[in-house]
């Protein structure tokens, strides 16, 4: 579930609380999760038979004496056999009663999902009767706490991923929008506006502001989203006036307000500030000035009707952006005063952005040296769907699923990450133009998009190397109980090859017979076994012992194939 759920962990922590429930023998799980700013926590999730007396989405207070705060808050279990003798029950503490004397609660076990020393959520089980929780079962229960965190942490590292992809797809199209406003900035504000309300959760809107010649007045240029009528483009504002607008620009500095009507000028009744605020219903309102040379030429403002202050990362955005803004007004300013050294950075900016396109596009599914030689080649020629005779290798470690059953997450996790570092390496270091991975499954393409002289012997010389290593990696891993083996199928013959997807999501694959044929080599190689297809043998026989095991019959190719097995001592 944790591998189906890269971005969403609802369906994981379901599954852990269903679970929780069937094997600890308790009708009412909930899995709860503290908020950003560490001061309420949420019911995420209950078992199916729970009673409904703390519904789903309901809020505590981080701080209040909840046996499930006290757990998240001291990051420790704490575990109450029966509440009725807890004596905060005996005080008649309202919460307490609620427990036992509406839902029945008499035994209640609380786990911390824990995650650097300091919990962000945790598991409470409840029973209806005075049944202590045994140590195996609390001890599932922080397994099944470490499997959360794992889940929530994947998730949280794939939408930071998702933002940052957002983030540079909004960047690319303000610098295309730069690129094609020679003599008008509006086009530009207008991207910037868009994508900053979209990114940062700004459903109220925003605003850009610039200062006149005399640096006496600015005037509101540009605005998106929600429109109430509180500021009309082209509302002019003194700089000497007590907005936030005026005080960024005239102090040059970012001013954020995070709650409206606990600021100063609204306490003030500033007609402004209260219109926006009980007219218009924003609660957080942001200005970052637009500065060139040391000096605020303009700002931006977002809104947010919630009380929702920006975090620093967003703020930064913001300021990226306004950079954007400013080179912008730069453009066109030097377009009408000369239109030809205009034309110059024109085409600079749309290089600029063609080659972050194509890096960008490259370095998802390429290595980064191979990236490199294809930016340099100045043409995306190899990576059009094309034929190519290739050595193809696919390894996986033997035993690897049995070893995922009994092995504790952080084990697997450092067994991969291993396992990858040391075949990376040894992948870089013989020349292999692709290398694709999926769990402990590893496929090196030789001989596309880079050529190569000999891609049957380059990709065998590489599974040996692999095999070495892995002889070594099993040695260590044995001393901690682990039994794995490593398996290695090597083909050669033409395929079709090149790049598959969509905008954003390009991957570079390669499909036809020889691929499949390695692929199921790979899976019937035993331990320490390196499989060759008869085509792939007949390039190396020459230079390489081995030994052929006979026909066999291999998943999803039509006829039996001759198999060649590589002589240990090689």
């Amino acid at each position: 579930m944790i591998s189906k759920s890269r971005d969403n962990e609802q369906p994981v922590l379901e599954c852990i609380v269903r679970n929780a429930t069937l094997l600890c023998d308790a009708p009412d799980v909930g899995l709860h999760l503290v908020n950003e700013a560490r001061a309420h926590f949420r019911l995420a999730c209950v078992s199916e038979g729970d009673r409904g007396v703390f519904p789903i989405g309901e809020e505590f207070d981080l701080a209040s004496p909840l046996q499930a705060a006290l757990a998240i808050r001291e990051a420790r279990i704490i575990h109450t056999p029966d509440i009725s003798d807890d004596p905060l029950y005996v005080a008649r503490d309202p919460v307490r009663v609620r427990l036992v004397e509406e839902e029945g609660v008499r035994t209640y076990l609380s786990v911390p999902l824990v995650k650097d020393g300091i919990a962000f959520g945790g598991i409470s089980l409840s029973r209806y009767e005075v049944k202590p929780f045994t140590e195996s079962e609390i001890r599932l229960i922080e397994t099944f706490a470490a499997q959360a965190v794992i889940a929530i942490e994947n998730v949280h590292q794939f939408r930071e991923l998702q933002a940052r992809l957002e983030r540079e797809a909004a960047t690319r199209e303000i610098l295309q929008v730069i690129s094609q406003s020679r003599a008008e900035e509006q086009p530009v504000f207008e991207a910037i506006l868009r994508n900053a309300a979209r990114l940062l959760d700004s459903p109220a809107g925003g605003g850009l502001h610039l200062l006149n010649e005399a640096r006496t007045h600015s005037r509101l240029l540009g605005s998106w989203g929600d429109d109430s009528g509180t500021f009309l483009i082209g509302t002019e504002f003194e700089l000497a006036g007590t907005l936030p607008q005026s005080v960024a620009m005239r102090e040059t500095r970012v001013v954020h307000t995070p709650d409206i009507k606990q600021s100063a000028i609204y306490l003030s009744g500033n007609v402004d500030m209260v219109k926006k605020a009980d007219i218009d219903g924003v609660g957080t309102f942001l200005c970052v000035p637009l500065v060139k040379d040391g000096v605020a030429i303009g700002c931006f403002n977002l809104n947010r009707y919630d009380v929702k202050p920006y975090t620093e990362a967003e703020i930064a955005l913001v300021e990226t952006f306004a950079q954007q803004a400013v080179i912008a007004i730069e453009n066109v300013r030097q377009f009408k005063a000369l239109e030809t050294l205009n034309t110059e950075l024109e085409n600079r900016v749309a290089e600029q952005v063609g080659e972050i396109e194509r890096m960008g596009r490259l370095k998802r599914f390429l290595p980064a040296a191979v990236a490199d030689a294809v930016v340099s080649s100045g043409s995306d020629k190899l990576l059009t769907s094309h034929r190519a005779l290739l050595g193809v290798l696919f390894c996986d470690i033997r035993g690897f699923t049995a070893f995922c059953e009994m092995a504790e997450p952080e084990e697997t996790i450092e067994v991969l990450q291993s396992y990858h570092e040391e075949m990376g390496a040894l992948i870089a270091e013989h020349g292999a133009g692709v290398d694709t991975r999926a769990g402990d499954g590893i496929m090196v393409l030789f001989n596309d998009p880079l050529p190569c002289d000999d891609p049957a012997g380059q990709a065998l010389r590489l599974g040996l190397a692999m095999r070495s290593r892995m002889q070594e990696l099993g040695k260590t891993w044995r001393r901690y109980g682990h039994k794995l083996g490593f398996g290695v199928g090597i083909s050669l013959g033409f395929a079709t090859v090149g790049m598959v997807g969509a905008a954003g999501r390009y991957n570079y694959k390669a499909s036809g017979t020889a691929v499949n044929l390695a692929a199921r080599l790979c899976d019937k190689a035993a331990e320490g076994e390196i499989l060759l297809s008869p085509r792939a043998y007949a390039a190396v026989e020459e230079d390489f012992a081995a030994e052929a095991i006979g026909e066999i019959s291999l998943k999803g190719i039509h006829a039996p194939v001759e198999v060649f097995r590589i002589s240990s001592e090689t």
